[in-house]
């Protein structure tokens, strides 16, 4: 069954099942005759136009015949979307070297660099545009920071820094990402994790079980296009993000030393899942490097689509903890659709193509996603519908867009967009359609174990990455120590006494459940979000030895 495109849009907040609109109109190429499956040639002459001379693999042919049959609309659109790009944020204004309180230029830096900093090169042409957001009311007493790196030309990422309530001489960094792919890492700021919430009145809220009561916090607008940031290029992979990022970071910490010196943790959630493990391998490559990385920690993420898939049926089916949103029926057409959707996604990590990925989104989106998501079931939390559909089940997101497209809120951060958007379904739809969804992030996973600690958290109650994928994936994965951590079992995780959630752990990998939680973890339970994260950049949930 074709989902209709207002219902689909409300699953991009997380790592979510995009469908491309039918009505949207693709760029298109011209490619010469067609040889694609006879379905797709009579399908459209935009398909003809657009999709000739590919001489597909056998199973990714078969696996693009398959879902046109079962999805013809989804595949048609698919297609199509493949050759489209996202259109660049409108009104984009560049604001005078004047207005900013520091501009670091990458190309000194590069000379600076040179032969004490790997990948210094990627800092080539780049700029780190720094200013003091004052007046606005949010955490006024701690040192604060906003603006742009621009990259190659024509990209801007927007960034929100916070200084740690506490100790910043000596308190750890942490980076938080909110995921999509293409969702605001605002959100997380003023929703979930920073100093501040926004009230249905928009209206600043002080936050007291921020994230930065005891460390210091970026938030980063990425990738391009996402939030604040912008650029008439977009990106449409996590491992093109990745090298941005790390010139964003070796930037920052260069021109702030103080931070540079402290412990560096990246955390995020959702799309997180992909990111992380990615950004996280990019940092440890250079051996040489002014990133104090300590630890990794992915709340609610999708890393390994294959383990993850298996468990939306026993999620949906009330085998999570809470009861079954879905009829036997619909539990019986999930348990039988899995098996071809883990074919699907193991070809996919066989030869990491977007031939074989794209399909593998569509069909198992489709299957394992779709049932639940036409239940009106809040997919983020599965305790009760969604509530407000025009802004992804939380009308909280509505007034954040309120409160950060005020004129003077734009001009206090330095923003140059004229519009903030808390997700970028362009952004979505062009990560899942060149085939980033389904790729093996959990592979990067093996290696980041090998040399830091890893968090894998969860609230109890998501549907969409939710604490029984999370939990199997992380005992499915291949690494040294997974004998030892599969021999651990669920023990309780207290906050003043009383048990807010479950955890295992063993050498450098944790799991941790939080219970009564949805997607947006800290959103639901702050206090036990804080106490998590101060363990865990406190070091109790590492390894002793």
């Amino acid at each position: 069954m074709k989902l209709s495109v207002a219902s689909t849009l409300s699953l991009a907040l997380g790592a979510a099942a995009y469908f491309p609109n039918p009505a949207q109109k693709p760029l298109g190429v011209n490619v010469a005759s067609s040889k694609l499956p006879a379905f797709l040639s009579e399908a459209t002459d935009q398909v003809k136009a657009t999709f000739g001379n590919l001489n597909l693999p056998t199973e990714a042919a078969a696996a693009w015949t398959e879902i046109a049959k079962l999805y013809p609309e989804d595949t048609v659109s698919a297609l199509q979307a493949m050759s489209s790009k996202s259109m660049p944020k409108a009104n984009r204004k560049r604001r005078p070297d004047s207005h900013w309180d520091h501009i670091v230029h990458g190309d000194e830096m590069m000379t600076a660099m040179a032969g004490k900093i790997d990948g210094h090169e990627k800092l080539k042409g780049a700029k780190l545009r720094i200013k003091k957001p004052n007046g606005l009311g949010i955490d006024e007493d701690v040192k604060q920071y906003s603006g742009y790196l621009d990259v190659e030309d024509d990209k801007h990422f927007f960034f929100w820094f916070f200084e740690s309530r506490n100790d910043p001489k000596n308190d750890p960094v942490v980076l938080w990402l909110n995921g999509g792919p293409g969702c605001s890492s605002l959100t997380g700021l003023f929703m979930e994790l920073g100093p501040a919430s926004i009230d249905k009145n928009i209206k600043i809220v002080h936050n007291p079980a921020s994230w930065n009561s005891n460390a210091s916090v970026i938030f980063l607008d990425q990738p391009v296009n996402v939030g604040y940031s912008y650029s008439s290029n977009p990106v449409s992979s996590t491992q093109a993000a990745g090298k941005d990022v790390y010139a964003f970071l070796t930037m920052f910490f260069d021109k702030f030393p103080e931070y540079a010196a402290q412990d560096f943790h990246i955390t995020g959630e959702s799309y997180a899942g992909h990111y992380i493990p990615q950004f996280a391998s990019e940092i440890l490559s250079h051996e040489n490097r002014n990133i104090n990385l300590k630890s990794v920690a992915i709340g609610n993420g999708l890393t390994d689509g294959l383990t993850q898939y298996e468990y939306y049926r026993p999620m949906a089916c009330g085998e999570g903890g809470y009861p079954s949103v879905l009829g036997a029926s619909e539990c019986k057409a999930m348990d039988d659709a899995y098996p071809r959707c883990a074919s699907l996604i193991e070809n996919c990590y066989k030869s990491e193509s977007v031939w074989s990925c794209v399909p593998a989104s569509i069909y198992c989106n489709n299957a394992m996603i779709g049932p639940y998501q036409r239940s009106g079931v809040n997919v983020y939390d599965i305790r009760g519908p969604c509530k407000d559909s025009n802004n992804l089940c939380y009308s909280e997101l509505g007034w954040i867009s309120d409160y950060l497209n005020k004129p003077e809120v734009i001009e206090a951060l330095g923003a140059e967009v004229s519009t903030y958007e808390s997700c970028n379904f362009d952004i979505n739809r062009n990560f899942l359609l060149h085939g980033d969804w389904m790729l093996p992030f959990h592979k990067f996973v093996v290696d980041l174990l090998a040399q830091i600690p890893v968090l894998i958290y969860a609230g109890d109650a998501d549907f969409i990455c939710n604490w029984l994928g999370n939990h199997a994936w992380t005992e499915k994965l291949e690494w040294s120590g997974k004998n030892d951590f599969n021999k651990v079992e669920l023990g309780p995780f207290k906050l003043d006494d009383k048990k807010v959630g479950q955890y295992k752990s063993s050498g450098n990998l944790t799991f941790l459940t939080v219970f009564e939680a949805g997607h947006m973890m800290p959103y639901n339970q702050p206090d036990a979000s804080l106490a998590m994260l101060n363990r865990w950049i406190g070091g109790e949930m590492w390894p002793s030895s």
